[in-house]
């Protein structure tokens, strides 16, 4: 699994979260992708999480160099330059050197590999 950790201030919250709604159904198709989940920060951190599961390394690494990767980065960005001001600015979800700065102020990607995986108990009937 890989996390992207994005630091985002307050008031760019909205604008990030518009992004990444503007890029869905670009990895869904990827060979390998198995799932995505935005996650909120809900108190006591300004980071938002970026989860996505890999079936392998190699599916995660195929699809950052691909065209639909590229795509959905170019398209958040022209989005952003679009904008008008005060309304958001910046490149790609959250990071990149737009004319007005990035939706974040950092970002960092955690790779992980999963150890242990419980589903949950069927009920009982």
């Amino acid at each position: 699994m890989k996390i992207n950790v994005l630091t985002v201030a307050p008031e760019m919250r909205a604008e990030i979260e518009r992004r990444f709604a503007g890029r869905a159904g670009l990895v869904e198709s990827a060979e390998g992708f198995e799932g995505f989940e935005l996650l909120r920060p809900v108190e006591g951190s300004d980071r938002y999480l970026v989860y996505t599961r890999w079936r392998s390394e190699e599916d995660f690494q195929r699809w950052t160099e691909g065209e639909a990767f590229r795509r959905g980065h170019a398209r958040a960005a022209a989005e952003a330059e679009q904008r008008p001001a005060g309304e958001g600015h910046g490149e790609g979800h959250g990071h990149g050197h737009g004319h007005g700065g990035p939706a974040s102020s950092a970002a960092e990607l955690w790779s992980f590999e999963v150890v242990q995986d419980v589903p949950p108990k069927p009920a009982d009937g």
